[in-house]
């Protein structure tokens, strides 16, 4: 289960520095042809986040997400 939640955080992060239109836009069809209720969920948040919000939701995961603790290693 956390092999997956980390696999999902790492791909928001990818997701949310892309650039290009036709990858970001392969990636909206490939969520909404899914048949899980998280494409449509997504659906609710296309096209609605300004760029300061991505921004500063990038930021968040940075700080958060992209921290190694050595010690929790031991």
């Amino acid at each position: 289960m956390i092999y997956t939640e980390a696999k999902k955080l790492h791909l928001i992060s990818s997701l949310i520095r892309e650039t290009n239109e036709d990858v970001l836009k392969k990636i909206e069809n490939i969520l909404m042809a899914s048949p899980s209720t998280a494409s449509e969920k997504f659906a609710n948040f296309t096209n609605k986040l300004s760029k300061k919000e991505l921004d500063e939701f990038e930021k968040n995961i940075e700080d958060g997400c992209e921290q190694i603790n050595e010690n929790d290693w031991k």
